[in-house]
């Protein structure tokens, strides 16, 4: 009866932490994957955690407030961390959609059920398929699992210093998405330039109504081609946050420890 009791304190320990980063880490987060097969995923992921992660040392099976506290912080600070990649390629595709003169094109976001701009969803889209390409999302479910040995079950405390980092690292996201877009920024403003001078040149000609039509044209060619580098450039900012994360987790237990 012990074990048994002690396997279903480490089971809903194990839970909550990784309910955590499901509900807002990309891909896992996704509206598009039904609530049912996430609480089924989240539940097998939990049970077959269980037994292994209860039997490390410094594992406190026992449920508590303090001890599920401390799990779904784990949990939260991967999930909040990496959802930075998300909201960085929101506001890339806003940039792009600005120069593309698709600023009023807007779409019902099913995630966050506010209205996006249209290049915003698109780039999200391209994101989730890189991030799903690449393993990525395996690769964070490993690196929440291994964050057992680093914070054992039910010991975590979150320190000051966490929130502050995540909050700092979201500043980051203005400068990661202008990187993303400037290739069609560039190219744009290139367009435009020139539609200008040669507006000044042969103020006759109806340059004006061309603006338009070539910004877009050339924005789509720009971002088609630069498409092969969104790969290196997602895995390396996410690397970054997922290394982020861990440092977090850490440094939280170190502190505790000390």
């Amino acid at each position: 009866m012990t074990d048994w009791t002690s396997f279903l304190s480490a089971m809903t320990l194990a839970l909550v932490r990784v309910s955590g980063m499901v509900a807002f880490a990309p891909f896992f987060s996704s509206t598009a994957l039904p609530t049912r097969v996430k609480a089924i995923f989240v539940g097998a992921v939990a049970f077959l955690l269980a037994p292994l992660v209860a039997a490390l040392p410094a594992a406190h099976v026992e449920i508590s407030f303090s001890s599920l506290l401390g799990e779904l912080a784990v949990g939260l600070v991967y999930g909040l961390s990496l959802t930075l990649m998300s909201e960085m390629l929101l506001f890339a595709g806003q940039i792009a959609g600005l120069q593309f003169s698709f600023s009023l094109v807007n779409l019902l976001d099913p995630a966050s059920q506010i209205q996006t701009p249209l290049l915003g969803d698109l780039f999200q889209l391209m994101g989730t398929l890189v991030i799903i390409t690449a393993g990525l999302d395996r690769i964070m479910l490993a690196s929440v699992v291994r964050s057992f040995r680093v914070a054992p079950l039910g010991s975590f405390a979150m320190s000051a210093q966490a929130p502050v980092a995540i909050v700092q690292a979201a500043g980051g996201i203005f400068v990661a998405a202008v990187e993303l877009a400037a290739p069609v920024l560039a190219a744009t403003m290139l367009v435009e330039i020139a539609v200008s001078l040669t507006g000044k040149l042969s103020p006759q000609l109806p340059v004006t109504s061309l603006t338009v039509p070539f910004k877009t044209l050339t924005g789509y060619v720009i971002l088609i081609g630069s498409l092969a580098l969104w790969p290196r450039f997602i895995e390396a900012r996410f690397s970054t946050l997922l290394d982020m994360a861990e440092h977090l987790i850490s440094t939280s237990s170190h502190g505790l420890g000390g």
